[in-house]
């Protein structure tokens, strides 16, 4: 049995990043050398120093959706927050999603988000309190979302009164800068680092780069409830593998050369895909993937991630990875450095 309570740690709330650094590249970086169980505390502008040139870099260039919106009751007037979770028919009209507070609407409800968008409740889900509902608009569905939908940050970072000004850098700083597939309700957080920059000097350093895309959603963020990690279920999560990527990837594995996996959806991603067939191969699937220790990992060799909530899902993939206890030792070092924490903090390179 894996016991949920064994991944859990205290974090002091200042530590819980609420905004992004000044600049992407400005974040700390700690470098963990699994080899020789060290642990090094560099800036995320080092990276091309850690990167050996025999490396692949993948990265997921998924887009986040502005899928958080809110809207009245049309029978009460009461204020309602809708955040879309995935679509569930192919011209984005028809989606799962959760809504707060939930209490307030039942099947038949419609909200109205504007003169454009009206949302009617389809039906409630036996389980994690999602509903499904219908997008009710004459034009796209994402031009409207782009109009009146709202970046999705996660409910750690509290923004009591939001100018302008911060809504524009969320929508800047809360997407990869090599986003390019519109799809996921959260970002891939590891990649926010990275500017276009850094990006030339790893080209020029000789590293190739494969681009491959995770719709983020509720299968990377659901809380874990139950004791035995075991019986937790991870929620399906759909991604594609281009025929260049899966190229790329099959290459360097064969001529021995690193897979440097940006992100915890990337490492899900190239895991799935092995898993199912024994090597990288070009598709469209989805992942219900849930790593924890010990598990083997086929593909991805070093991995550059964010510090991770307790007990999530993603410290237990990030713990099979270095082993739990040097994850630990090395999240106790973040916090009496004061490393910043989560979607808008600071990294780890785990070598």
């Amino acid at each position: 049995m894996l016991l949920l309570s064994e991944y859990d740690y205290d974090l002091p709330e200042s530590l819980i990043a609420q905004f992004p650094a000044d600049k992407r590249e400005n974040s700390k970086m700690m470098v963990l050398d699994r080899a020789n169980h060290k642990i090094l505390h560099q800036h995320f502008y080092d990276i091309i120093d850690f990167i050996d040139k025999d490396s692949l870099l993948v990265l997921n260039n998924t887009k986040v959706l502005p899928a958080r919106l809110y809207g009245l009751k049309a029978e009460t007037g009461a204020k309602i927050e809708v955040l879309l979770l995935n679509p569930l028919d192919n011209d984005k009209h028809v989606w799962d999603v959760l809504i707060k507070p939930s209490k307030r609407v039942r099947v038949g409800t419609f909200i109205d988000v504007s003169e454009e968008l009206r949302i009617k409740v389809l039906e409630k889900k036996e389980d994690d309190g999602e509903w499904v509902v219908e997008l009710l608009c004459d034009a796209d569905v994402l031009d409207v979302l782009h109009k009146y939908g709202h970046v999705p940050l996660p409910p750690y970072i509290e923004r009591k009164l939001v100018s302008e000004d911060m809504k524009k850098l969320d929508i800047e700083r809360y997407q990869t800068v090599y986003a390019k597939d519109e799809g996921s309700v959260a970002a891939p957080t590891a990649g926010l680092h990275f500017t276009q920059e850094i990006l030339e000097k790893i080209k020029a350093k000789g590293i190739d780069i494969a681009y491959i895309t995770l719709n983020v959603g509720m299968g990377t963020f659901r809380p874990v409830k139950c004791e035995n990690v075991l019986e937790h279920k991870m929620h399906s999560e759909t991604f594609e593998i281009s025929e260049e990527a899966a190229e790329k990837i099959n290459k360097a594995k064969s001529l021995g050369k690193k897979i440097v996996a940006v992100g915890t959806t990337s490492v899900r991603t190239l895991e799935t895909a092995y898993q199912k067939f024994g090597e990288i191969k070009a598709c469209r699937d989805s992942s219900e993937l849930f790593i924890y220790p010990p598990y083997k990992f086929g593909v991805v060799d070093e991995l550059i991630t964010n510090f991770h909530l307790p007990k999530s899902t993603l410290l237990m993939l990030v713990s099979a990875f270095a082993g739990k206890d040097f994850i630990f030792e090395a999240y106790k070092d973040a916090i009496e450095n004061q490393y910043r924490f989560f979607s808008y903090g600071d990294c780890m390179y785990i070598k």
